[in-house]
């Protein structure tokens, strides 16, 4: 597939705190608050996505209103378009997103790692918000907070407008964890860090060292390769990724597998990341695992068949096995730290593979379904300088 590779830029450095109602009262500038932008809203499926003319809103205390300069279309994103999840509707999709701040509260801002966030800085946010008291969030499970805002998850309505990265602005709500971005980071690399760079963060956290293990990594889209990158430069003895694509696996030995298959043979992996959320990939998982070997299930989050696994095989061979789904803020920033440290190393740039301007949303989609790419990003059309896919 031909396509314009995405224009990456370098503006800001990094970006905010969990916001907090309690600390920051939104600046109530009248030209930020009255002027109208472009959203693109998802109704239902198979209907055309809805460009729509809103009102950027006024910000309520502790919120925060960001430019959005790109959005990478997630699997989820194109699960909920196809019909193959269930999401609120009407919604502006869309949550691998990074911008530029264009209004803060008056107090002074950091970020997450303590740094100052100004005006202009881009910003990437955790893809969703919590309110940080309820029981979830006491137990270090934030990502599941009884009050969760998801962004590019909610419906729209009014107020809530502008949730999403499909659209010209954002607005952050209290509770979202942000991060400043590195001037060196390129937005083709950031985009994706808020979902699936994080979730692998989460994944590798819960699996413990890599350091000198044998692992496995099954399915090699965007999740798969990130584990496999992750896993490489933790330092894992052999990193063996299965996928039936062999154009996928050919790829993920630049993302340092180091051995690559279609079918998976052995049964000595210490520790098995599945990614792709297939059934039968489950059901390998759980095979390959060897003794006192753990098995982190990480991409089961679409309606699929049950999974069959022997109970007795995971008792006797003593397997620990893992459900991560998001992830805490913590795993953002070692997301991005990651991807800060090794984006040359690996070439995460890559894997967005196209980009369309958000006045051809719909097209986006329907290159994204119909060719498969590991990523196609939304860029807002005053940024986008016009290359259609073949």
């Amino acid at each position: 597939m031909e396509g314009k590779k995405i224009k990456c830029t370098a503006a800001g450095q990094r970006g905010s705190p969990l916001l907090s109602e309690s600390i920051y009262s939104a600046r109530s500038d009248p030209a930020v608050m009255t002027r109208t932008c472009q959203a693109a809203v998802f109704t239902a499926v198979g209907a055309d996505i809805e460009l729509r003319t809103v009102s950027t809103p006024i910000l309520k205390p502790g919120q925060w209103l960001v430019r959005v300069t790109c959005c990478t279309l997630c699997g989820s994103d194109l699960h909920t378009v196809s019909g193959a999840r269930s999401s609120p509707t009407p919604s502006v999709l869309g949550h691998e997103i990074i911008g530029t701040v264009e209004t803060l509260p008056e107090s002074p801002v950091c970020d997450i790692n303590g740094q100052p966030v100004r005006i202009g800085d881009r910003v990437t946010w955790s893809v969703a918000a919590a309110c940080g008291h309820c029981h979830r969030c006491d137990s270090q499970l934030p990502q599941k907070c009884e009050s969760l805002f998801k962004y590019g998850h909610e419906r729209f309505s009014s107020g809530r407008e502008l949730s999403g990265g499909l659209a010209q602005f954002c607005v952050l709500q209290c509770g979202t964890a942000v991060v400043r971005l590195p001037d060196e980071l390129p937005d083709a690399v950031a985009c994706p860090a808020n979902c699936a760079t994080a979730t692998v963060a989460a994944a590798v956290r819960s699996a413990g060292s890599l350091t000198g293990r044998r692992v496995l990594v099954l399915g090699a889209g965007m999740l798969g390769l990130t584990t496999c990158a992750m896993a490489d430069a933790a330092g894992a003895l052999t990193v063996c990724l299965s996928d039936p694509d062999q154009q996928r696996r050919r790829r993920g030995v630049d993302f340092g597998a180091t051995e690559t298959t279609s079918t998976v043979a052995s049964d000595d992996f210490d520790c098995v990341f599945e990614m792709s959320g297939n059934a039968a990939a489950v059901e390998a998982a759980v095979h390959a695992a060897g003794i006192g070997g753990r098995i982190v299930l990480v991409g089961s989050v679409s309606p699929c068949r049950p999974a069959a696994v022997d109970p007795e095989r995971i008792v006797r061979r003593l397997l620990m096995i893992c459900g991560v789904h998001n992830y805490r803020p913590d795993d953002l920033v070692t997301a991005v730290n990651f991807l800060n440290q090794h984006h040359q190393r690996y070439p995460f740039a890559e894997l967005v593979e196209c980009s369309w301007p958000l006045s051809q949303v719909n097209a986006a989609f329907s290159s994204a379904l119909q060719h498969r790419p590991i990523r196609v990003a939304v860029v807002p059309d005053e940024q986008f300088v016009l290359r259609r896919p073949d």
